[in-house]
């Protein structure tokens, strides 16, 4: 099974600058995602300090590993790197006051030969189409959401809450975070994304699903989430990731994986 990736990010139509920050590095299977908060330029600054921390660090560690490292192995860097960059984020908050209460969501996927590694802080979130369905495969940290599992909302009022945007945890907030960290196996044919909420607020799943198949190029299929994101209001800054599973199982029942020797 070999991937492919692609990312984007665009400034939306109500800010002026761009807090979202994405980073990849496809030899190692990895991608984040991440959607800064704070006055001043200060989201900017922690979506940044985040996506480029985790794949400078990890994306060494994954490099010097290999694939022999096992899943356990790649779930605790994963959780020593958020860590890590969490603590950088919120000593950089704690001592310049421009940076006073910034923080950033983080979407994280480390794809290996045993699946998709895909760790999440926020309420940036993850979705896999698979056999033409869309599933969202995070769970956003929200006070939306804690209301909906409460039963205190139903989803359709759900979409006009004035919470929609109140975030339960952040990265770079506090000085621990806890990743939300799961395993999910990827079969040839998945297409994964990984997104704001500027384009999760604007679009719905079914347009999101519409758009992923109507596109099969992941370039056309990323302007097209922003060109739809934008012309719904474009309230918010926008990224995306996208990664495409594409291949067949080999008859022994071992994926050939491009990352590393097996």
């Amino acid at each position: 099974m070999t991937l492919e990736f692609f990312s984007a990010t665009d400034v939306g139509r109500a800010r002026d600058n761009n807090e979202d920050s994405v980073a990849l590095d496809e030899s190692v299977g990895l991608a984040v995602l991440a959607d800064g908060m704070g006055g001043y330029n200060a989201g900017e600054v922690a979506s940044q300090m985040l996506t480029g921390f985790i794949r400078a660090e990890l994306g060494r560690w994954l490099k010097e590993a290999g694939a022999t490292a096992s899943v356990g192995d790649v779930r605790r860097a994963m959780d020593i790197c958020v860590d890590n960059a969490n603590r950088a984020i919120f000593n950089a908050a704690n001592t310049n006051p421009r940076y006073a209460g910034m923080g950033t969501t983080l979407v994280l996927g480390v794809f290996r030969p045993e699946g998709l590694l895909l760790g999440h802080v926020g309420d940036s979130r993850a979705y896999r189409l698979r056999g033409g369905q869309l599933t969202q495969i995070s769970r956003d940290h929200s006070l939306l959401q804690e209301q909906l599992d409460a039963g205190l909302l139903t989803p359709e009022e759900a979409v006009f809450s004035s919470n929609k945007n109140l975030v339960t945890r952040a990265v770079g907030v506090e000085d621990a975070v806890m990743l939300e960290l799961h395993q999910h196996e990827v079969q040839p044919g998945d297409l994964y994304l990984f997104c704001s909420d500027g384009l999760s607020d604007m679009l719905d799943d079914d347009a999101l699903r519409q758009l992923l198949i109507n596109h099969p190029s992941l370039s056309e299929a990323a302007q097209a989430l922003i060109d739809g994101a934008n012309d719904m209001g474009g309230r918010d800054n926008i990224a995306l990731v996208l990664v495409r599973a594409e291949g067949r199982v080999r008859s022994e029942g071992r994926a050939w994986w491009p990352f590393g020797k097996r």
